[in-house]
This record gives C-alpha cells, sequence and structure tokens, in this order.
C-alpha cells in the first residue's frame, strides 16, 4: 500500500493498516513494513507507540542494543486488556468480574471481526469526538426498538433540553429508553429535575451504586462506549452487530438488575455500626479485589482468621454472600475511606 493510498485514513486506522501488514508478513522487521508502506520517520513511531498501547505488539530485543518488536494475535492482546479492566473493576466490587467474563469470550472475533471483510462485527476505534457526537445524533433517528445507557457523570446543563427532545422523538416512535446513573449524580441539583422529567417522559431511570463506565447500547446491534472506561475523554469504541453487543448488553443487565428505579424509595440499609475496624479493614480488601492471602498478611493474622472476620462481616450486614455484602456495604458508605494498598 502506497503513502497515498493511505492518505485518507486516520492516525488510527494507517496504525490497524500498519498492524495488519505486520500480521501477514511476520518475519519481516517492523521498519522493512513502514518502509514499504511509505511511512515517514513520525508516523513510524506514532503508529508504533499506539499499537504498544494497544498490545498489538511487544518491543523485544534482537540482540544488545537493536530494538525489534513481536506482533501479538489481536484476540490475546484484546485479552489482556479485558484482564486489566476487570482487575480494575474487582477493585471495586469484587463480583462485577461475573459479568465481565462475559467479556472475554469477545477475544477471539473482536478486533479480528474488524480487519475481516463481510464480518457480521465490525470495531471501530474513534477519537474525534465530533464524530462520536454525530454518532450519537444519527442514532436518535436510526433506532427502532431499545436504547439503553450508562453514565458515570451528570449531563451538561445546556445539553439536558436537547436530550429531553431525543426522548420525546424517541418514545413517540415506541422506542423503549433505559438510563443509569450513580447514586451520587442522582444528588446532583440540576440532576435531579432533569431525571425527574425523563421520567415523565417515560424513561426507564435508575440510579446504582457502582455504574462501571458510559455505556450506550441501541437494538442488540450498536454499542458505544470508551476505550479506557477510566479515561472519559478516551477515543471510543464502536461496534456494531448483534455477537458483539449482546455481550455488552449482559453487562448492562446484570447492573441495572442491581440498581433501584428513580423515585423509589430504597429499603434502608442497617447494619455495618457493630463492625470492628479490624473487619472494616478486611472487608475493604475484598471489596478492592485483594485476594484472602494478601488480606491475611496486611493484617497479620492467618487465612483461618480471614474467613472468620469475613463471616462475622456478612453476619452483621445479613448478607448471603461476599457479592451481597458488597452491595451493601457500597450502599452504607462503608468502602468510602482511603482505599488499601497492596504489600508485598
Amino acid at each position: 500500500m502506497s503513502k497515498n493510498a493511505a492518505g485518507g485514513r486516520t492516525g488510527s486506522e494507517q496504525a490497524l493498516a500498519l498492524y495488519q501488514e505486520l500480521r501477514g508478513t511476520p518475519h519481516e522487521p517492523f521498519d522493512t513494513v513502514a518502509r514499504r508502506l511509505e511511512l515517514t520517520e513520525t508516523e513510524r513511531d506514532r503508529f508504533r507507540a499506539e499499537l504498544i498501547d494497544l498490545g498489538l505488539i511487544e518491543p523485544t530485543l534482537a540482540g544488545p542494543t537493536k530494538p525489534a518488536d513481536t506482533v501479538v494475535a489481536p484476540d490475546v492482546a484484546l485479552l489482556r486488556l479485558l484482564r486489566h479492566e476487570r482487575d480494575r473493576l474487582e477493585r471495586r466490587l469484587a463480583e462485577t468480574s461475573r459479568a465481565h467474563t462475559t467479556l472475554e469470550t469477545l477475544a477471539g472475533p473482536f478486533l479480528r471481526a474488524g480487519m475481516e471483510p463481510g464480518s457480521e462485527i465490525e470495531v471501530e476505534i474513534v477519537d474525534d469526538p465530533a464524530r462520536v457526537r454525530r454518532e450519537l445524533t444519527d442514532l436518535t433517528h436510526t433506532v427502532h426498538d431499545s436504547l439503553h445507557a450508562m453514565l458515570t457523570g451528570s449531563v451538561r446543563r445546556e445539553e439536558t433540553s436537547q436530550e429531553l427532545a431525543h426522548d420525546r422523538d424517541l418514545i413517540a416512535r415506541g422506542v423503549r429508553i433505559q438510563a443509569m446513573y450513580s447514586h451520587r449524580v442522582g444528588q446532583v441539583p440540576e440532576m435531579v429535575q432533569h431525571l425527574a422529567d425523563r421520567t415523565a417522559l417515560g424513561v426507564e431511570v435508575r440510579l446504582s451504586p457502582v455504574v462501571p463506565m458510559n455505556m450506550v447500547l441501541a437494538d442488540e446491534n450498536f454499542a458505544l462506549l470508551p476505550t479506557d472506561s477510566r479515561d472519559p475523554d478516551s477515543a471510543a469504541l464502536l461496534a456494531r452487530g448483534p455477537g458483539l453487543v449482546r455481550s455488552y448488553r449482559a453487562l448492562y443487565e446484570y447492573c441495572w438488575q442491581a440498581a433501584t428505579p428513580y423515585g423509589h424509595e430504597e429499603k434502608p440499609e442497617h447494619g455495618g455500626d457493630g463492625l470492628s475496624e479490624q473487619q472494616r479493614a478486611a472487608l475493604r480488601m475484598l471489596a478492592s479485589g485483594i485476594k484472602d492471602e494478601q488480606v491475611a498478611r496486611n493484617l497479620g493474622v492467618s487465612l483461618r482468621t480471614v474467613s472468620r472476620l469475613i463471616s462475622e462481616v456478612m453476619q452483621e450486614l445479613g448478607a448471603a454472600s461476599r457479592f451481597e455484602a458488597g452491595v451493601k456495604a457500597a450502599r452504607l458508605g462503608l468502602l468510602d475511606g482511603e482505599p488499601l494498598e497492596h504489600t508485598t
């Protein structure tokens, strides 16, 4: 492929084209492939860094000083990314990983589907905010049956009237809309009225102790979510195809069931007052994803003592499982203390 042929591509698309060439000629050095594509030195270094960040190539050493690169299969690279994301969620609420394992099954078709013509699944990384806004606007006109969104933050004041106008249009066309926000967002004064307005129009609104990421799903055929859920300004992942979107829908449904309908008074959670500092520390560490063995080392106690502490915590909170204890602890604010670091 010549430089002119790649001239109309965005940086991410050129990086993907470079990756495809590397995959097709695994025994050729990176610099050789880059020269064949007529990339400038700046482009070569930028695209190499982008592929390294995505985990699609690994820098290795070919000799004492000369760097070489190992091309990583897309399913392996994606699996690593998914595991990293799963670990982050486990640190906040351990059982969220049960839903996230669904995403690991996408490792095979995920990036590969975006590179194979005629594939049922299409995946695209979009780093242009204006393009993301256009996709969401177009979605308002093309969705037929359902629209599901989870949002980690508030809606900008200047965008609330536009969102309500979209709600009216969609509901008039018979589209079912579900929207999930965190409890914290539901306490923002401007959002209280906005959520009430959306509910009055017929939008199903729920509040949750934990909203893992921004996500928009439509008709089980469209998904929009960030490539890095920790950075709301990161590039967006645009996916089309029921095989992939249904997996994200499973994660959404898992979070939806744990959320509370807006305007419904939650039954007050009781418990936690009788927890000792040692029990609270064990609870926070477990909710952060730290294994029992590490908890024991951090607290200077035996594994048997850790098991007893967790049983006592579950009894105090009236929880039948560690997951239920984690949810109740989050609602009671027992996990709001300073995060506990892993120690070696």
